[in-house]
């Protein structure tokens, strides 16, 4: 029988809300650290430059229980356990958040998450409106995780699936042609621009959109003798218009406005594909430093990431030129960009504004805050809990079968989903714009977390109260231990004696009262969000 949270542990988590809200900036938290903010790479100086310039001052370095958490958030989307975020925060190495960083950016998880960002930006979905079918669904997400894992250059990512051909069942990346609603040439070409350029070709005049569709008229689709099974090729003889007089064929333009040599054998996306990698492009670097920059700090020096437009000038230029150079400089090497903006100061400032400026936010002035995502929410009351997600798909087994243990931002399909991760505002991978995602909270989400049976369930069979209460811990233990499996730090002698008072007034058995606090911790806004 599932026991109704009491109202006094209503008044725990009120408790315990009011000693962790944000303090002011002047007064150390348990989320500010002492750490000087001298720059440390090419990105603060920019920062802090235009900070400066802009007469508005940067946060305090975020503390080590903050950045674990944040780092593990941010970098593999999966929640530190108490065990790693203890060792980390009593760690005196003085190189110890870079050495976190390197180790993360190796774990397998790393792969998992960002094939999951992938997977939304690429539309991954097996179902309507996308229709891939899971083999090929399967098929593109384990190519993505591949790359990711094996840290394939971001040019050449590009390239294969722009000018791939073959089976969309064994030739992985030529799912980029079928994973989109519109696969006539314009809608092609507006995919492309939305995905690498970071610009939405709608709005584009007639003439500009035509000329860059004519580089995909010659996209050719066949079915095979395997049920929906489809080949991607490069078939010479289509035309670009329903006419067939040469005459009124639309020429090729690349979008700058510059027109293509196109001879009769030559693949035209193979052009298109050599001059959008070539890193004199204006719009292709500019856009993926631009994305990881977003998909780091909150938002993006140009907002929204993917709306860059003359009109939607960047918030500090020279960050953005210098995050270009370098990734070019690399060899479009993704991690060289992700270590240069993680072991930044920039990066490892506290949420907690110093300035009441309206320009605080676009220039960087803190860590922004925002929501968990759905698959890394229900991750990580999964990993508190030790409970398990009950996923469902109309596609019957053993398409979709799924382990228990599968984790939420390792599923390969966006058509295979949760009441939870649809309740939290998972991508539906419809369109490829970062909007489909909604991290906005709601009523409902509220409620859920407040006073669902699914909640309780995963709370009342938790193995962290079973380990903590079994093993005869006194209610201090107990606080520490759940503070570092939960919020990835140690309790504040304030919440310590929030919690002892509790365990010795609620006169409920010390199971009961651990999972109060658990109740109350997962419900506060600091685990809620990353901070």
């Amino acid at each position: 029988m599932l026991r109704t949270t009491p109202f006094v542990a209503v008044l725990l988590l009120a408790a315990l809300r009011e000693v962790g809200a944000p303090a002011t900036a002047v007064a150390l938290n348990p989320y500010d650290s002492r750490v000087d903010l001298t720059a440390r790479n090419g990105v603060d100086e920019l920062v802090f430059g235009k900070l400066e310039q802009c007469k508005i001052q940067p946060a305090t370095v975020c503390s080590d229980g903050v950045f674990v958490r944040r780092a593990y958030l941010d970098i593999i989307g999966t929640l530190p356990s108490g065990y790693e975020a203890k060792e980390f925060v009593l760690d005196r190495s003085a190189n110890k958040r870079r050495a976190l960083i390197d180790r993360l950016l190796e774990r397998d998880e790393f792969a998992d998450y960002w094939a999951m960002k992938w997977s939304d930006l690429l539309r991954i979905k097996a179902e309507f409106p996308i229709n891939l079918w899971p083999n090929a669904a399967q098929a593109y997400h384990r190519w993505i995780r591949t790359s990711i894992k094996e840290n394939l250059p971001y040019d050449q990512f590009v390239r294969q699936m722009l000018t791939s051909s073959g089976s969309n069942f064994r030739v992985a990346p030529v799912n980029f042609y079928r994973a989109m609603q519109n696969r006539e040439p314009a809608g092609i070409a507006q995919t492309v621009a939305l995905t690498f350029m970071g610009t939405r070709a709608d709005k584009w005049p007639k003439e500009r959109l035509a000329g860059m569709a004519a580089f995909f008229t010659k996209v050719g689709y066949k079915y095979t003798a395997e049920w929906k099974e489809e080949i991607v090729f490069f078939d010479p003889w289509k035309t670009n218009t329903p006419a067939t007089n040469e005459a009124t064929k639309v020429a090729a333009v690349f979008p700058d406005g510059t027109a293509a040599r196109l001879s009769l054998d030559q693949d035209p996306r193979e052009v298109f594909a050599d001059w959008l990698i070539d890193p004199k492009n204006p719009w292709f670097t500019r856009n993926i430093a631009n994305r990881v920059w977003a998909w780091l700090l909150g938002r993006g020096i140009i907002q929204e990431p993917d709306d860059i437009r003359p009109d939607n000038p960047p918030s500090n230029p020279e960050l953005l030129a210098f995050l270009e150079r370098e990734l070019i400089a690399s060899h479009y090497d993704l991690k060289h960009l992700y270590r240069l903006i993680l072991t930044s100061r920039t990066y490892q400032l506290s949420s907690i504004p110093k300035a009441d400026n309206p320009d605080a936010d676009a220039n960087f002035s803190h860590y922004p805050l925002r929501r968990l995502d759905a698959e890394v929410l229900i991750d990580a009351l999964d990993k508190i809990t030790g409970g398990t997600e009950n996923y469902s798909s109309a596609i019957p087994e053993p398409f979709t079968f799924i382990p228990e243990n599968q984790r939420s931002i390792a599923l390969e399909d966006g058509s295979i989903s949760s009441s939870f991760l649809e309740l939290f505002g998972r991508s539906s991978r419809d369109t490829g714009l970062e909007s489909e995602r909604n991290n906005r909270p709601s009523a409902d989400q509220r409620l859920c977390l407040l006073n669902s049976s699914l909640t309780q369930r995963k709370i009342e069979q938790s193995p962290m109260i079973k380990n903590l209460v079994v093993a005869g811990k006194d209610p201090r233990d107990i606080a520490i231990g759940m503070y570092l499996g939960i919020l990835s730090r140690f309790p504040t002698d304030d919440e310590l004696k929030i919690v002892e008072g509790y365990f010795q007034s609620s006169k409920l058995a010390r199971r009961e009262a651990s999972a109060d606090l658990v109740w109350s911790l997962i419900n506060s806004a600091e685990f809620l969000y990353r901070h």
